[in-house]
C-alpha cells in the first residue's frame, strides 16, 4: 500500500491505498488527518491522481495557489502479526 501526498491549490491532501481503492485524507498543519469528503472513482489510476485532484479543486485556485502538484510518495509496509 502507498500514500501520495499533493498540493493542490494550497491545500493538501493524501490519498492511500491502491488501483481501484483509494481513500482520500485531508492534511492539517499539526501533522493530523481528517477523511476527505470525496470519493476517487475506481477506474482512476496512480498516474490520473494530481490531475483528478485538481479538478475536483479548482475553484480554490487563486493568483498565489495556483499549482496543482504530487509532493512525494510514502510506501507502507503492513504490521507483522
Amino acid at each position: 500500500m502507498k500514500e501520495l501526498r499533493f498540493n493542490i491549490f494550497g491545500k493538501l491532501i493524501a490519498v492511500k491505498g491502491s488501483y481501484g481503492a483509494w481513500q482520500g485524507y485531508y492534511l492539517g498543519a499539526d501533522g493530523k488527518r481528517r477523511p476527505a469528503d470525496f470519493i476517487v472513482p475506481k477506474d482512476i489510476e496512480e498516474s490520473e491522481l494530481c490531475e483528478y485532484l485538481a479538478d475536483l479543486y479548482h475553484e480554490n485556485a487563486t493568483p498565489r495557489n495556483c499549482d496543482a502538484k504530487q509532493l512525494f510518495e510514502v510506501k507502507i509496509r503492513p504490521l507483522a502479526d
